[in-house]
């Protein structure tokens, strides 16, 4: 643990390298629109800095005013008051994930925070090669690791929604969706007879490379272009 004679100063140097390392994640976040961005993730590492350090000294102080009372067996826990700082950042993290339909986003902005925090933590002690190694590899993760995701073959899971007259069959809509790379997990059909419409919802598998706009995007032209009466076509993710 590194630590500086002048408790203002040594206080000074951990608050402000959690804000720096901090601020360092948030950056990323910032650059790709999330709200929780620069600004969120530096004052949450400070913050939690800031706890591990009022923990320290509260702790300290304790135990210095016991022992000149004479009661050298005191005990208090240097961690106590910085312990809950990982129970608060899970509502916080809670607070940036957002559900719509399908859909889930949000979930890597949360873990930001939580590493955030944990950098926090680290630089409050004054362990600040462990903060900026933390801080390092949460960068690697969220910069490098997006490219190398790009790199080998994944599932993606989607719902095709498609509305034609209610002449169309389901099996009509799977002969013109079945293609390689993709797996048709379940079929629901829904026929309004006094609309004249069927609606056929496919739960699919696309194991692609990269992105999948290709493959989904060629999909969409085979039922334009079909000699099927099609109104409706839609896409919605699966989380």
């Amino acid at each position: 643990m590194i630590t500086i004679q002048d408790p203002t100063l040594d206080a000074l140097a951990r608050l402000g390298i959690a804000a720096l390392l901090g601020g360092f994640i948030g950056f990323e976040r910032d650059k790709h629109g999330r709200a929780a961005g620069l600004r969120t993730h530096l004052l949450v590492s400070m913050g939690a800095a800031a706890f591990m350090v009022l923990s320290e000294r509260v702790a300290g102080e304790a135990v210095r005013a016991a022992a000149e009372a004479g009661n050298t067996r005191f005990f208090a826990d240097p961690g106590r008051i910085a312990a809950q700082v990982v129970t608060g950042i899970g509502f916080l993290g809670a607070g940036v994930i957002l559900k719509s339909g399908n859909h889930v986003r949000g979930l890597t902005t949360a873990a930001c925070l939580w590493t955030a925090a944990a950098v926090g933590l680290a630089c409050g002690a004054g362990q600040y090669v462990l903060g900026a190694i933390a801080s390092g590899l949460a960068m690697l993760g969220l910069v490098a690791l997006k490219a190398f995701e790009r790199t080998y073959a994944k599932d993606s899971y989607r719902i095709l929604t498609v509305t034609a007259t209610a002449d169309v069959t389901a099996s009509d809509i799977i002969a013109l969706v079945k293609r390689p790379h993709l797996s048709i997990l379940n079929c629901e059909i829904d026929r309004d007879y006094t609309a004249g419409t069927a609606v056929t919802r496919l739960s699919v598998r696309l194991y692609h490379k990269g992105i999948t706009d290709k493959l989904a995007h060629g999909i969409i032209d085979s039922l334009e272009t079909s000699p099927l009466t099609i109104r409706r076509v839609s896409w919605s993710h699966v989380s």
